[in-house]
Formats: C-alpha cells, sequence, structure tokens
C-alpha cells in the first residue's frame, strides 16, 4: 500500500444493553394503580413521571418524607452558629474596639449579620442537599434514548424500572408491567462504552 493510498475504517457499531423497561399510562390513576403494584413488588430502583405533581403518587409509590428540610435546619443552624462565633472572635478577642459606645458583643448589632449568615448557609444546604439527593447533575440518563418519553411533559405519564434494581429480571418484570395494563411497554437500551 502507497502513501497516497487511503484507507477506509470500518465504523464501530456500538454495543447496546438493556438499561430500564419504560410502561407508559394514559390516566393518573392507572399510573397511581401501576405504582402501588411495583411499590409492593419490591423494586428500590424505579420511578413514576408525570408532567404535573400528582397528589397521592408519593403514598402510592411509598417514599419516605424528604429529608431537604432536616439538612436544610441543620445548614441554617450551623450559619447562625458560625456567624455568632465569628462575630465573638471579632468584637471580643481579635480587635476589640468600642464603636457607636456599643459593648463589645452586643446582641442588637449582630443580629442582620446573623439573618444573613443564616440564611446563606440554609441556601447553600438546600440547593446542594437537593443536588446530592437526586444524584445531580447527571449529564445523561437512559430513559431519555426512548421516543415516547417526550410525552411525559405533555399528557402522558410513565413508570421506570432501572436494571440497576436487585430485583430487576427481563422476563418477571415485563409481566409486572404488562399486568398493570400499560398502553406502551418499551425495554430502554444504553450504548455500552
Amino acid at each position: 500500500m502507497s502513501d497516497h493510498e487511503t484507507t477506509k475504517k470500518e465504523p464501530k457499531v456500538a454495543e447496546k444493553r438493556p438499561a430500564l423497561y419504560l410502561a407508559e399510562y394514559e390516566t393518573p390513576n392507572a399510573v397511581a394503580k401501576a405504582a402501588m403494584k411495583v411499590r409492593d413488588a419490591g423494586y428500590k430502583s424505579w420511578d413514576c413521571h408525570t408532567p404535573y405533581p400528582l397528589h397521592g403518587l408519593d403514598e402510592a409509590m411509598g417514599l419516605a418524607p424528604t429529608k431537604i428540610g432536616v439538612i436544610s435546619f441543620v445548614c441554617g443552624l450551623m450559619g447562625l452558629i458560625g456567624g455568632a462565633l465569628l462575630i465573638q472572635y471579632a468584637n471580643n478577642w481579635d480587635y476589640p474596639i468600642i464603636i457607636g459606645g456599643k459593648p463589645p458583643g452586643s446582641f442588637p448589632s449582630m443580629v442582620p449579620i446573623l439573618f444573613e449568615c443564616t440564611v446563606l448557609l440554609t441556601g447553600f444546604g438546600t440547593l446542594f442537599g437537593m443536588l446530592h439527593l437526586l444524584k445531580l447533575p447527571m449529564h445523561n440518563h437512559p430513559i431519555f434514548e426512548s421516543d415516547r418519553f417526550a410525552a411525559a411533559t405533555d399528557d402522558k405519564y410513565f413508570i421506570s424500572i432501572e436494571v440497576a434494581d436487585s430485583k430487576f429480571d427481563l422476563t418477571k418484570t415485563r409481566a409486572l408491567l404488562e399486568s398493570t395494563n400499560p398502553s406502551h411497554l418499551e425495554l430502554v437500551q444504553e450504548e455500552v462504552l
């Protein structure tokens, strides 16, 4: 082969593996009933996707109350205590100067700073706590490989059960989802890198 000849490389065919089952439902009641069946079957790595929040769906899924309130409260308390310690250190030990006739450690002068520190750390705690609990950022989830899933933001309701679930079995999981009478059932696959 000479230098002038070019060789064509065969394009690699991407291998695919199952990622999740995606069941589509027409009504909110249908997805809630299906969620109860999936919950009762003992699956852990699954979710419901709806175009708007459905009242009672979290109970149907068996979800525990969110921990974001506790995370926000703890972070806010840390902001309050940290702000108070910072002010006491700066005013009483590091640079003790009486300003405006107020003694060092005067509480009324501390209120704005304590409020701001509390709000700041509560906001950061809420944001980063939510990102952690939702496992974000997730740049690409296999569910977006399904063309039908775009209707989840319009007028369809979905349940997805991921392969990562310990109870996942291609035939048993399919049979469970078929018993919930979905309007469409799809095995979504993802590319193996």
